[in-house]
């Protein structure tokens, strides 16, 4: 079993993804700004309070695992149809930093349909609607993917389509041919199964993967 930090862990997918891995039988840290969000008792699971665009802070969670999850994300609200988004290439920066010089090199980052060359599976209309919705979000999420490809690190990026609240069925897609990419739903916790199981399957190094149902 796997020693995995998932950054990002107090909410969401984050958290969902630290309970898939002890499901799993993984060891799991969660770094995030207000740990004691993190409602897990488990003998397996650490609690790490951080900031993520803090170096040092991401370097002591670091110490001892051998795969990193990257699951950060923001607050939606009305602002952020305009205002400029880094929060995701400024953790990156200071992530990919801390890992080349201390490691783990695994890593799986949660993206999303939409980034980098994945807009090219997107209908005008939904590349519109998406440019509206997650312009920024998405601009920034990009930089972080070119971050990552530019690194030394062995990366996979998880691009789930539109996200929803239902149950693990472990019988979503997991398309990494370009053709097949589309838009659909998946369950967080879904995806959540995914990136676990991504941190220690080396048949992902390189890939960037659409998830969908």
């Amino acid at each position: 079993m796997a020693h995995i930090l998932v950054i990002g862990a107090s909410r969401g997918i984050g958290l969902q993804t630290v309970q898939r891995g002890l499901e799993l039988g993984h060891h799991m840290r969660g770094l995030a700004r207000s740990p004691s969000r993190i409602d897990i008792v488990d003998s397996r699971f650490e609690a790490v309070q951080g900031d993520a665009t803090n170096l040092e802070d991401v370097r002591r969670a670091l110490t001892g695992v051998d795969a990193v999850i990257l699951t950060l994300g923001i607050k939606e609200s009305v602002a952020m149809l305009w205002q400029k988004v880094t929060l995701f290439s400024e953790a990156t920066r200071v992530l990919i930093d801390a890992m080349q010089s201390t490691g783990p090199d695994r890593l799986v980052c949660l993206t999303g349909i939409g980034t980098s060359e994945s807009i090219e599976a997107l209908s005008r209309i939904e590349r519109l609607g998406h440019s509206i919705l997650l312009g920024e979000p998405y601009k920034d999420k990009t930089r972080q993917e070119d971050m990552i490809r530019a690194s030394s690190l062995r990366w996979t990026f998880a691009r789930p389509v539109i996200l929803t609240n239902g149950k693990r069925t472990e019988g979503y897609k997991v398309l990494t041919d370009p053709k097949d990419w589309r838009m659909g739903l998946i369950s967080r916790a879904d995806v959540a199964d995914f990136l676990v199981r991504a941190a220690t399957d080396d048949s992902l190094v390189g890939q960037a993967p659409v998830l969908t149902r």
